[in-house]
């Protein structure tokens, strides 16, 4: 069965559109934001926090970063007046960071400050390896201005990772705890730097998630594996975090039984609600990334509904 989800997983990016969107639709809230505030208001109506993230990523023009800086001040300014219990996430090469660092990081100032100004939040992504020290660098001077509006995500699959959230310790004060999002992580990153083995990704995922709750970070923990949410309660219970101090997070769409479990349990969950234009190279990369989905795609287009 692996090879024929392989074989979907690789045909993807030369199937139509339209029959991409039969699989698509189930993980991203649609094409405007007229869409994410429809989906995000169901979500907070189920006691869900959001966040909301545009599509995008790795631009090759720097006015493609203006365009999408706009877009993002339009957002936030969209979800306030809708009044939707959700904060913001955004990728820094959407906005030039390997074309001009300076420049991207006056575009994500204006985003940041646009969302301070409402007492809002954005979190910075993080990309590949090679994005790594400038996207730490660009949270530091983001962190230093907006103390309580910008978080970092963390992929527990680089072996550098424990030691970078080991290095921003000096961030951290009782009043304002540092925010990081945990996940496994999803770029294709060679054995030198990146854990590859499931058992040793998720060892260094509680590795790191211990570090944060011993420490007083607040973290979002990422995960759609059971066998890491039963992980993170036993911690939370040995620290004896109380529940407005983390949150759990998952993506739209997937595995929304583990997810009704969490939230019945009493935890804070925070679903990312993606969209925008760029929603087919979100799809293929998301297939890419997990084969087994290729069932799901199956389903959908034979089983409408």
């Amino acid at each position: 069965m692996m090879w024929i989800n392989k074989m979907i997983a690789g045909m993807l990016p030369y199937m139509p559109k339209n029959l991409v969107w039969l699989f698509s639709k189930r993980y991203i809230a649609g094409k405007k934001i007229e869409d994410a505030i429809e989906v995000s208001r169901q979500l907070n109506k189920e006691g869900m926090m959001v966040t909301i993230d545009l599509l995008g990523e790795f631009i090759t023009k720097l006015h493609q970063a203006e365009d999408n800086k706009n877009e993002y001040l339009n957002i936030i300014e969209t979800i306030q007046k809708a009044k939707i219990d959700g904060n913001f996430s955004l990728k820094p090469t959407m906005f030039g960071l390997l074309i001009d660092k300076d420049v991207c990081y006056g575009y994500i100032r204006e985003i940041v400050a646009k969302a301070a100004s409402y007492n809002n939040f954005v979190r910075i992504d993080m990309e590949d390896s090679q994005c790594v020290d400038l996207e730490i660098e660009l949270f530091r001077k983001l962190k230093a201005e907006f103390p309580a509006n910008v978080g970092l995500v963390f992929q527990a699959y680089l072996k550098r990772t424990l030691g970078d959230i080991n290095q921003l310790l000096d961030l951290q004060t009782s009043e304002i705890p540092v925010s990081y999002r945990l996940c496994k992580g999803i770029y294709v990153e060679p054995e030198k730097i990146a854990y590859k083995k499931y058992a040793e990704i998720n060892q260094h995922f509680l590795e790191d998630l211990d570090f944060m709750l011993k420490n007083g970070n607040y973290p979002g923990i990422a995960t759609h594996d059971k066998y890491l949410v039963e992980g993170a309660y036993k911690l939370i219970e040995k620290y004896k975090v109380p529940r407005e101090k983390y949150e759990f997070q998952m993506l739209y769409g997937v595995t929304p039984q583990l997810r009704k479990s969490i939230v019945d349990a009493g935890h804070r969950m925070r679903i990312y609600v993606p969209f925008g234009n760029q929603w087919f190279a979100y799809s293929t990369r998301r297939l890419k990334e997990n084969p087994a989905m290729a069932k799901e795609i199956i389903k959908a287009l034979f089983f409408r509904g």
